[in-house]
This record gives structure tokens, sequence and C-alpha cells, in this order.
């Protein structure tokens, strides 16, 4: 078997490789321009094992090694770079380390969704972040309004809202801007309804999304999104695994029986968590216990704190959810015999 330690640059890639049977090794570095990176895997024969660091660029690589019907194994790129001991790092010693790690059986494998399924990841990406392109757009448009004495708030939206906003007397500039401000706004009105009909096509095909669509608060991008970044159930044994993953977890610096916490790590899908918190406020107006626990973490902690809380407990329900394989109503009949039971928060 020829195993392979490559580290994954957007341009190039430096690797290490080892055969088993002869025990032969090398070094060398493969530039992504051109044709000498398939060549060179084209031309290896036999059983070959690659390993690379995760990474969001190498897509086109994983899929030509799969052409080619050799190994590819993703590895955790924070684990692999802990078991590194020396302070030096370069391309050579990253191979290097890879390398040894598959020799010895100590490479930290990671899940890699399908391509189907990193496919419908950018359906909701590309959704998500227009409604955050189309916020920032009427944000501007509401300062605009605002610098001339109309503030309507939400209501600026509104059909007669948007005939004040295009009435106002503006200079030349102004005039310009709002006018572009109120095509581009259109035209991502048009864009994110398209995309949220796919989103919500899509959902309805998922069992596991379908399930999660029941709890109060939780929608076809939500539910989708959270399969899909989640995978397996099966890979977490309990909640804390979950909010860990996502980022919800507080950052530590604990040291001589003294515990510091900080801030939640962040240490996860950031358009997950973005999804979570806004899920979380509206399943914190609907459902009693999250509602309570808002208000009270709202009193003692303010609202920033709160939603974010509120957005762990969320996706912690949801992990239970599909890792009893029951809905809502089956998850609080599980608890109590009310909504305001106490689910599993852990």
């Amino acid at each position: 078997m020829m195993i392979i330690g490559c580290d994954f640059h957007t341009r190039y890639q430096e690797i290490a490789w080892l055969d088993s049977e002869t025990g032969e090794t090398g070094e060398q570095r493969l530039e992504h321009g051109g044709e000498q990176v398939r060549k060179f895997y084209a031309g290896l024969s036999g059983t070959v094992r690659v390993g690379i660091e995760a990474t969001g660029y190498s897509q086109w690589f994983e899929r030509m090694l799969q052409e080619l019907g050799h190994e590819v194994w993703i590895g955790d790129a924070a684990e692999i770079r802990a078991s590194v001991v020396r302070k030096q790092k370069t391309d050579q010693r990253d191979a290097a380390q890879v390398l040894e790690l598959l020799r010895t059986d100590r490479f930290p494998r990671i899940w890699v969704p399908t391509p189907g399924e990193r496919d419908l990841r950018q359906l909701v990406l590309h959704r998500v972040k227009l409604v955050q392109l189309r916020t920032r757009v009427q944000n501007q448009l509401q300062a605009m309004a605002m610098g001339q004495g109309v503030c309507r708030r939400k209501k600026l939206w509104s059909t007669r809202g948007r005939a004040e906003l295009e009435r106002l007397a503006l200079d030349r500039w102004a005039h310009r801007r709002r006018a572009e401000l109120l095509q581009l706004l259109d035209q991502l009105e048009q864009s994110i309804g398209e995309l949220h009909g796919a989103v919500e096509q899509q959902a309805r095909q998922h069992p596991d999304a379908v399930l999660l669509m029941t709890h109060p608060g939780v929608g076809p991008v939500t539910s989708l999104a959270f399969v899909l970044t989640l995978g397996p159930v099966s890979r977490f044994s309990r909640g804390k695994k979950v909010g860990s993953y996502l980022g919800f977890n507080p950052s530590e610096h604990s040291s001589g029986g003294r515990q510091r916490l900080g801030s939640i790590s962040k240490q996860g899908n950031s358009t997950m968590r973005w999804l979570l918190v806004e899920a979380g406020q509206t399943a914190a107006r609907l459902d009693p216990l999250l509602h309570r626990s808002y208000q009270r973490l709202k009193f003692r902690k303010g609202s920033a704190i709160a939603k974010v809380a509120i957005a762990r407990k969320l996706a912690v329900r949801l992990y239970w959810m599909l890792r009893s394989r029951c809905d809502y109503a089956g998850l609080v009949r599980m608890s109590g015999s009310s909504s305001s039971a106490v689910v599993p928060e852990s």
C-alpha cells in the first residue's frame, strides 16, 4: 500500500509518501496549476491512501482522487496540529506529520458529507448570505429615511412605506444611491423567494428535517441546515458534545484549581449558530419552557447572552429529537404531560 501525507494549500501541495511493501519513502511538491497533480496520482498503482487536513478548498482534489480509485482521508486540523511536539512548522514537516499519523493508525479522521449533501449546504448558505445582504441594504435605506425625518421601522417595507421612501426629496447622489439600493433590494427579494422555495422543497423531502420542523420556531432553513451540519447523530453521545461541535460551549482557561470561563468558543459552523440564534428567538416566544428560561436569563445576564443560551438549548433539543426519533409533541410526552415539562438539555 502507498500511504501519502499531504499538506494541502490553495496553489500547491507538499506530500510525503511511504510504500509499505518496499519501505521506500520520498517528498515532493506538486503545483496545482496544469496537470502535474493528476499525472502524479494517476501514475500510482495498487492501493493508495491519501490523508489531508480538513479545508474548504480541497473538493476538486477529493473528487479527483475518488475518480482515480484512491482512498482519501480527511483529518481534524486542530488535532493534527496538536499532535506536533516541535515548535518548528514547515510544509515538509506538516506533510511528514500527516504521514506519520497515517502510518501509526493515529490519524484523526472526521466525518465527511456526501457530494449531494455538500451541494445542499451551498443552497442553504447562499440563501442565508442573501438574507444577511438584504438586511444590510435595508439598514442603509432606513438610515437614509431617518436622515430625512422618516422613522417607520418595519412599516417602511410596506407598500405605503415604500412609496413614502421613494417620494423623499434627495440630492443628486443620495437620489442615485436610493434608486440603486431599492433596485438591489428588489433583486434580492426575488432571489431569496426562489431559494426559500427550493430549501423548503428539499426539507420536505428529508425525513429528519420534517421531524425537526415540528418544533415551534424551527422552519425549513434551520431544520435542513441542522441535519446537513450535524450528519449522523450517532457521532454524538450527548447533547453537550453537540453544543461544543457548534461552538456554543464556553471558552475555558482553568489552572491551579481555579476555573476561568469566557465567552462561547465559536469553534463551529458560524452560519448554523446564526440560524439557531434566529430560530431560538421565535421558539422562546412559542415554547413555555424556553420563554421562561429566556426571561430569567435576560433579567440576570442581558438579552444578548440570553439569545445565545436559548440557541444552545434549542440545538440540544433538536439533537434529542433526532436521536429519539420523535417529534416535538413526543419529546414533551417523554418528559412529562405538558408543554412546560422539562426537555433534555444535555
